[in-house]
């Protein structure tokens, strides 16, 4: 409560409705024989009215959102755990249900997965696809004796390499590269070379066939070489 000799100070707040009761009471009694606070109470009733008239400001669009009730949290975290059990529950059920029509069909035809899978088979036939459908390029070195074809594709994220080689010697580790117009090299794809070789009396294979891949679209590159890993000696260069 105020003290007695204070309730001029008190019109505002009592225009607005802002004094508590012993407050209000004070100032009332003091109202009816101060003619000043009753005139700039007469003043200040309009300003008041005025401001009751206002809805209420809402929020700047930049303004932080308020953060959530705790048990909203807590229901929304429950709900995240509950999608994800769901989730992977369905993965694995999709998972096993192919493993079970891959098995199935493998026995109904007659074949098994391992023969379906085999690499070598795989490399060759993906490499043959490409030499023929593929922009082709062939070499020989003299001084090495080895033969290869370059094939090459263009695709979203670069180029798809093919490779045919023969008359290699081993064992050998090697790498093919595509060398860009800059004469920077960009290893293709990398092999080694069994004793017998590819393509030579005794070689159990009469050509190696392999692919890779690089990011340099076809027209990039300049030329491709075969080379050794290590000592990166060049046994074939195929012009691009």
């Amino acid at each position: 409560m105020r003290a007695p000799d204070m309730p001029h100070v008190d019109v505002g707040a009592y225009a607005l409705g802002l004094l508590e009761e012993p407050d209000r009471r004070a100032f009332e009694a003091h109202l009816s024989t101060c003619f000043s606070c009753h005139e700039e109470l007469g003043a200040l009733r309009g300003l008041a009215q005025t401001l009751d008239g206002i809805g209420p400001i809402a929020d700047p669009a930049e303004a932080m959102p308020a953060p959530p009730e705790p048990a909203l949290v807590t229901d929304l975290m429950r709900h995240r755990i509950r999608r994800r059990r769901r989730y992977r529950a369905a993965r694995a059920l999709t998972a096993a249900a192919a493993g079970v029509v891959l098995l199935g069909g493998a026995a109904g035809t007659g074949f098994t997965l391992g023969a379906d899978r085999d690499p070598a088979r795989s490399q060759q036939d993906g490499t043959a696809a490409l030499m023929r459908e593929g922009q082709r390029m062939s070499a020989a070195d003299a001084g090495t004796g080895i033969t290869g074809t370059v094939a090459m594709q263009q695709k979203a994220w670069g180029s798809r390499i093919g490779l045919q080689l023969s008359k290699v010697r081993g064992p050998l580790e090697c790498e093919l590269v595509a060398v860009d117009k800059r004469g920077d090299a960009h290893t293709v794809v990398g092999w080694s070379v069994p004793a017998k070789g590819y393509g030579l009396p005794g070689s159990e294979q009469p050509a190696l066939a392999l692919q890779g891949g690089t990011a340099l679209r076809p027209q990039e590159i300049s030329r491709f070489e075969v080379r050794t890993i290590g000592a990166g000696r060049t046994l074939l260069t195929v012009p691009a």
